[in-house]
């Protein structure tokens, strides 16, 4: 039987949509819910600081705040091809943080660059199949998408 955990962060980050149909176009921003669905066996080895546990919600918490709050709180996510949106960014110089990425920055393809930020840092020592399941991107309180593993 496996069980499941999720763990999240919160960031403040802009983006824009360039060509979306509605006021995504412009340049706004969310307070996305940046959230981790990890699936495994309980840790049975007797004795060590993870027994009872999938993995510690703390060690979740230091991934989640090193290869995605850090990287995108207060920061401007930017598609390298939006000519438009890259130049106005530059204008703010190198103490703005901006982060281009090769894809339209939809709460969709956030999900999956997410995915792909954590995946290869989720990992115990004690042999319970450990596995990030899933990742979870809150663009707002209605709206979520998700980027599953293919396994």
């Amino acid at each position: 039987m496996t069980s499941r955990i999720r763990r999240w962060v919160e960031t403040d980050t802009g983006h824009r949509v360039p060509n979306h149909k509605s006021k995504c176009r412009h340049m706004h921003g969310h307070r996305y819910r940046w959230e981790v669905e990890l699936e495994g066996e309980v840790v049975t080895q007797s004795g060590v600081s993870e027994e009872g546990m999938l993995m510690d919600f703390s060690d979740i918490s230091e991934i989640l705040n090193k290869y995605i709050h850090d990287v995108v709180d207060h920061a401007f996510i930017v598609y390298e091809s939006d000519e438009e949106a890259v130049a106005a960014l530059s204008l703010m110089g190198d103490e703005h943080r901006t982060l281009t990425v090769p894809f339209v920055p939809t709460a969709e393809n956030l999900a999956k660059w997410a995915f792909e930020q954590v995946d290869t840092h989720i990992k115990t020592s004690y042999g319970n199949s450990l596995r990030l399941r899933a990742f979870h991107v809150r663009e707002t309180p209605k709206s979520w998408a998700t980027w599953y593993s293919e396994s």
